[in-house]
């Protein structure tokens, strides 16, 4: 399945014409450590299979879905026997900047069952049923259908995180529904500002809360801290950064937002398990 790979860098071979890629695979093959741009949704249709990611061992039934974060470290465990759905979608040609606060809120990847999603499961496994028919088939217009089919998937969860949210949150409807808007904004104003000086306490105030209360409601929202949050913006810049080759790791430490190279290679190794310079060594091959 692993065409072209170079260090622990896949570079993905995207169907003709268009930027995604699925296989109906029944390989009894394991696949090493390896990452890529695109996100990567797996499907076991027969049998189990298993995916260890982010220092996380995933235990896939049939019928469970996987969504992994792109360029998240990963490796894929198959049974003797067993079929898959496994599809990579180029999020880049998609402009979204909603997907980059659902990314956060899942990286490094979310397992959809139908236990912990009951909500979600049946629409998300059915989705992905409809993504293979539609790959595998000839029809007009099946990139923008696949995308249609893709985004929704993504919405799906990212509402169940937010409504989750919103119920954890000891507030009317009202006002469950303008804290939500709040952190939000300011989510995409991280999004826009990440390589500049933030911090927490000017987040807060951006929001209208204190400290402690955006703290909070930030993490109920999100599922994360407010500076494991832009940690995790900074650091997906900076990959882009060193796969660029066109800066030094210094230069990328600052233009990414961090105070010195030191505090960027702690934060960069505490997120993706592995040092800017070995980062930048796993593309290079």
């Amino acid at each position: 399945m692993i065409e072209n790979l170079s260090g622990l860098h896949e570079t993905v071979n995207y169907r003709q014409n268009t930027q995604m890629r699925l296989y109906n695979n029944d390989e009894a093959e394991n696949y090493p450590p390896h990452w890529h741009t695109p996100f990567e949704l797996i499907m076991p249709t027969k049998n189990s299979y298993t995916v260890v990611c982010g220092g996380h061992t995933y235990e896939l039934r049939e019928g469970d879905v996987i969504l992994i974060c792109p360029a998240i470290v990963h490796e894929l465990f198959a049974p003797p026997h067993g079929e898959r759905i496994i599809f990579q979608p180029d999020i880049s040609v998609l402009g979204i900047h909603e997907i980059d606060v659902i990314s956060q809120m899942i990286s490094p990847a979310v397992l959809i069952t139908k236990e912990a999603y009951p909500e979600i499961y049946v629409p998300i496994h059915d989705q992905m049923l409809a993504i293979r028919d539609e790959y595998l088939s000839e029809k007009t217009y099946l990139e923008a259908s696949i995308y249609s089919r893709f985004l929704d998937i993504l919405v799906r969860v990212g509402r169940n995180y937010t409504e989750s949210a919103q119920r954890a949150i000891d507030a009317t409807a009202t006002k469950q529904k303008e804290y939500v808007e709040k952190i939000t904004s300011v989510c995409n104003y991280i999004g826009e500002h990440y390589a500049e000086d933030l911090t927490l306490e000017n987040a807060a105030e951006m929001a209208g809360f204190s400290k402690y209360h955006f703290t909070r409601l930030f993490r109920q929202v999100t599922n994360v801290s407010f500076y494991k949050y832009l940690s995790q913006k900074r650091i997906a810049h900076a990959k882009e950064l060193l796969i660029s080759g066109n800066y030094s790791i210094m230069e990328v430490a600052f233009l990414s937002g961090f105070s010195s190279h030191g505090a960027f290679t702690r934060m960069f190794k505490q997120v993706t398990g592995v040092s800017p310079h070995e980062f930048r060594k796993m593309y290079d091959g």
